[in-house]
């Protein structure tokens, strides 16, 4: 301390102040090292580590490791590794990858000849982050590090760093919901600091992130496995309702509920490659379940089940009237050799993209997040204009006198009847029905 006090007073300060400092935690009880370990290297006499991993953070937390390692954050990294080819190197270069995309889901961490950390891949805070021990994710991602604040993680704050923007749009959706509104008004009653935060007893004021996926509410125990409560999948061409397979090393794995159910014991592959063997199976229903509990800790159960209903109508509405057909359209071109496989290389491409991972990521989260606006105008209204002015011409140009083939004969149904009508005039643009010619 009486180094880092004039080197990185900061850094010391905040130690100071923490939960670590009073109850005797000092610098080594953290990042202690062995000259085996990877990324191990001498400072002032002793041998230390640069990265306090999760691996680390459990030798205390020992149940908080254990939910983190099982959790989707911790496959942030992998989750994406397959797209950063054609996103983070392609589409713009290597040095986005660095300050951009890991900085989120985290890097995969590489420790140079002399135990000092590669710069292409630190420092990082991703919450996919591989670390040298071979645990992943970042504590401090959300916590902060020297004061490792409950307080700090539980403020909205802490999530939208990466949960902002077009794929992820829960900032916005969140600060223009009701919920959102309510924080922003009471926050001085949210009980940030209390030891414990359980919804309906420490606070009431309202929700956060932390409360909706994490938090203790009722007789729900808190979690750090973020996505435990989640029966949708929202960040996918086609959102699916989702089984959650828990794994007997402690990992966990989504598979959609259409999939067939892995029998305990049976060999699965992981998000990372590795293989694990299924201890169990969650449905969405126990998933839905364990969400509605914390919405009935101030809403009653027939509202909140009337709230699930338009939620999935909305999901169920952008499946069948955009994301199938959309996809089918693009296998179509693709497989018939219209359109080359190489990505984001014809317009069309980064229209499908957007579709879903932009408009329909809104559309879908909002409906999540009661955010009406994000539903209709930043959402499925964007939704609609694209897929029909934008998506569906682009289709047909490269499917020219196939187009019957591969392009209308996947509008089929009631979503797109009204384009059989085109006599039937509207006054929303100047036009009725009486008027039309």
């Amino acid at each position: 301390m009486s180094c880092h006090l004039k080197a990185s007073s900061g850094l010391a300060a905040q130690w100071q102040a923490s939960a670590h400092q009073r109850a005797g935690v000092n610098c080594m009880d953290c990042h202690q090292a062995t000259a085996a370990d990877a990324d191990a290297r001498e400072h002032e006499g002793q041998v230390i580590a640069t990265i306090v991993s999760p691996k680390d953070c459990g030798r205390c937390h020992t149940q908080e490791f254990e939910e983190q390692q099982g959790s989707v954050h911790a496959e942030a990294y992998a989750i994406i590794k397959d797209r950063v080819p054609a996103l983070a190197q392609n589409l713009t270069g290597p040095a986005v990858q660095a300050a951009g995309c890991d900085q989120c889901h985290g890097s995969l961490v590489k420790v140079r000849g002399d135990g000092s950390l590669d710069a292409a891949t630190w420092p990082n805070s991703g919450i996919g982050r591989v670390n040298p021990d071979g645990s992943k994710g970042s504590c401090s991602a959300c916590h902060g590090r020297h004061l490792f604040s409950k307080a700090q993680a539980r403020e909205p704050q802490a999530c939208v760093r990466c949960h902002a923007g077009p794929d992820s749009p829960d900032k916005e959706i969140y600060e223009a919901s009701k919920h959102g509104m309510l924080y922003a008004s009471q926050r001085d009653r949210m009980n940030l600091d209390a030891p414990e935060w359980v919804a309906g007893r420490d606070y009431t004021a309202a929700p956060t992130c932390v409360t909706c996926h994490m938090g203790a509410a009722g007789k729900l125990p808190a979690t750090h496995d973020v996505g435990l409560r989640n029966a949708w999948s929202l960040n996918s061409p086609v959102s699916q309702r989702q089984l959650l397979v828990v794994l007997e090393d402690g990992g966990k794995l989504e598979l959609p509920a259409s999939a067939p159910v892995p029998k305990r014991g049976a060999e699965i592959t992981k998000a990372d490659g590795t293989l694990g063997k299924v201890k169990s199976v969650g449905t969405p229903e126990r998933r839905r379940q364990a969400m509605s509990m914390v919405c009935q800790e101030c809403h009653g159960k027939l509202f909140t089940d009337a709230f699930m209903k338009q939620f999935d109508a909305v999901v169920d509405l952008f499946n069948g009237k955009f994301a199938q057909p959309a996809q089918a359209i693009m296998a179509g071109l693709y497989a018939q050799g219209l359109l080359t496989p190489l990505p984001f290389d014809e317009p069309i491409e980064f229209t499908y993209w957007e579709l879903w991972h932009d408009e329909g990521a809104r559309a879908r989260h909002g409906a999540a997040m009661a955010s009406p606006n994000h539903t209709w105008w930043e959402g499925m209204y964007l939704v609609g204009r694209n897929f029909y002015s934008r998506f569906l011409p682009a289709a047909r140009a490269a499917a020219g006198d196939r187009s019957a083939e591969l392009v209308e004969a996947h509008l089929t149904g009631d979503h797109h009847q009204w384009l059989t009508d085109p006599a039937a005039g509207n006054p929303i643009l100047g036009s009725s029905a009486s008027e039309a010619p």
